[in-house]
Order: C-alpha cells, then sequence, then structure tokens
C-alpha cells in the first residue's frame, strides 16, 4: 500500500475502500460522573445528576470512549490506523461534522445500560484547493434496553501533511446580530477538561509544540465536538424547555485557543429550528448548524 503521505493512488484508495460496510458494537453504562464533569467544563449550574435523568443532547459522547493501550497510540496520540477505521495515510485528521437525531418517546437516561451498533457507511476521496482528502462516513446506532434511542452519522476527514505554500482556503464571513449569543474563552484548561472527559489523547488539542511544529497550526485546536456541544448547550440556555429532535452540523474552519470565539444562534419565525453558528475574533465562520425542535 502507498504510503505517501501526500497523495492516495488507486490501489491505496481500494484497499481504504474495503472497509466499508465493516461494523463494530460497543457497550458502555450511562453513568453520572462524567455528567457532572461535562457541566462543570460547560460553567452550567446544573442539579445533581441521579439515576433516570434524562441526557443532555451530544452528551452521549462522553461514553463508548476510545482506550486503547498506551503501546497501541501512533504518534498523534490516537490509536494507530487499522481497526474499525481504514488506516488512511494522511497525518491530519479532524471531525468535520455530522447529523444526529434522537427518539422523544425513548431518551437515554442515567442509569442505562447502553448498546453502540458502529457501521462504516463509506470511504471517498477527493482533491480539493488545500490538497488530498479522504472522508470516512461512520453511522452510530445507540441502543437502551427499550431499544433504538439516537442515530448518528459522523464525518470524519483525513489530510494530507502541511506545507509552507499550500493554498489557503478563502475564508467566509459569519452573519451578525443573532438573537442569541455567547462569548467562550478557548483556554488551555477548557481544552484540556474535555479532552480528559471524552479519553481524547489527540496531541492537537493539547500539546503546543506538536500541533505548531508538526501538523503546522498556530495554536491549539477547539475540538469540533466541543463547539457542537456549546452550540447545543445555546440553544438549552435559551429554549430550556424545548426537546431537541435532531441536530446537524458541519466544521468550516478550525477555531484555536488564541482567542475568544462566539456562539450564535438564530430561532425560526415558528420556534421550530435554530439556525447555529460559530465565528472566530476576525468575524469568519467557523462551524455551522441547525437545531430541529419538538
Amino acid at each position: 500500500m502507498n504510503l505517501d503521505t501526500r497523495s492516495i493512488d488507486a490501489a491505496t484508495l481500494a484497499h481504504l475502500q474495503t472497509w466499508a460496510g465493516r461494523t463494530e458494537t460497543l457497550s458502555d453504562d450511562m453513568t453520572a460522573a462524567p455528567v457532572r464533569g461535562l457541566s462543570a467544563t460547560l460553567d452550567r449550574d446544573d442539579p445533581a445528576p441521579a439515576p433516570g435523568m434524562a441526557l443532555p443532547p451530544l452528551w452521549h459522547w462522553l461514553y463508548f470512549l476510545p482506550q486503547q493501550r498506551q503501546s497501541e497510540l501512533g504518534p498523534d496520540g490516537h490509536a494507530k490506523r487499522g481497526g474499525f477505521l481504514p488506516p488512511v495515510p494522511l497525518p491530519r485528521r479532524m471531525w468535520a461534522g455530522g447529523r444526529l437525531q434522537w427518539h422523544r418517546h425513548n431518551p437515554l437516561v442515567l442509569g442505562d445500560a447502553v448498546k453502540r451498533i458502529s457501521r462504516i457507511e463509506s470511504v471517498t476521496h477527493k482533491t480539493g484547493r488545500t490538497g488530498v482528502l479522504v472522508f470516512v462516513q461512520v453511522r452510530h446506532e445507540v441502543h437502551n434496553a427499550k431499544g433504538l434511542a439516537l442515530t448518528e452519522e459522523q464525518d470524519i476527514v483525513y489530510r494530507a501533511a502541511a506545507q509552507l505554500h499550500d493554498p489557503v482556503p478563502p475564508p467566509v464571513a459569519a452573519e451578525k446580530g443573532a438573537a442569541w449569543q455567547r462569548e467562550i474563552v478557548p483556554d488551555d484548561v477548557l481544552l484540556f477538561r474535555y479532552s480528559a472527559l471524552t479519553f481524547n489523547g489527540h496531541r492537537i488539542h493539547y500539546d503546543r509544540k506538536y500541533v505548531t511544529e508538526v501538523e503546522g497550526y498556530p495554536g491549539l485546536i477547539v475540538h469540533g465536538p466541543l463547539i457542537a456541544t456549546l452550540l447545543v448547550d445555546l440553544v438549552r440556555r435559551h429554549a430550556p424547555g424545548a426537546f431537541i429532535q435532531s441536530f446537524n452540523f458541519k466544521a468550516v474552519r478550525p477555531t484555536f485557543d488564541l482567542h475568544p470565539f462566539r456562539l450564535n444562534g438564530q430561532p425560526s419565525a415558528n420556534g421550530k429550528s435554530v439556525k447555529l453558528w460559530a465565528r472566530d475574533h476576525e468575524g469568519w465562520l467557523t462551524m455551522q448548524g441547525t437545531a430541529e425542535l419538538a
């Protein structure tokens, strides 16, 4: 297999695409300690978690965590390539977006014994302005004792190593004047706490020397799932009684720990959906999404 970290040839792509259709099943218990930790990390004044309490949307990311042995980790802090996810030979990987749907009549609650069935839906390749990209789409179904509670699709993108003269994609200006806004200061402690809660060893979120000298970014990268969680949390703060039945999001531009960023939410006229987006200190769009309410 070609291991050139700047390109993907036909034979390599064909090999990677043999991962499509692979499945993995994991089991976990919805315990209270991670919920307390994330509530504190998001600076919420929540009641103490108790058995039977519904899990807030996206907080299932506190469970089914990767727990490879230390010797099984790669140089970037992730598990070594291969296993359930295909061994894409491109060094930079990020969570590009996702689509989630919750079943209102079967919520995930604390105390649940849960099972997640995952499947590789597709492995695709394209060459864009920033170079070679490989997209892996993963579908998860989370079940409790009553049946299916949550369906999720994740888009994972792999990119070539950064080069000095790589073209920089033009930024997109974010809308202003949202009805709901909140400023977030993404300091080292916030990123560390979220990495710890999600057992995320990816060094781009805490190792400044690695992220700047090896991956070529200007600072620590704020986790995409953290920004998505904060956007949904914005809905919960302004519409606490609403049930979020679906959430779609897409990462547009990396967010770094060097400056504060702003969360934005604009509810629709009928109150059935909320347009959500994050923008950086320069006003550029970094993540966009939509929450459908019931």
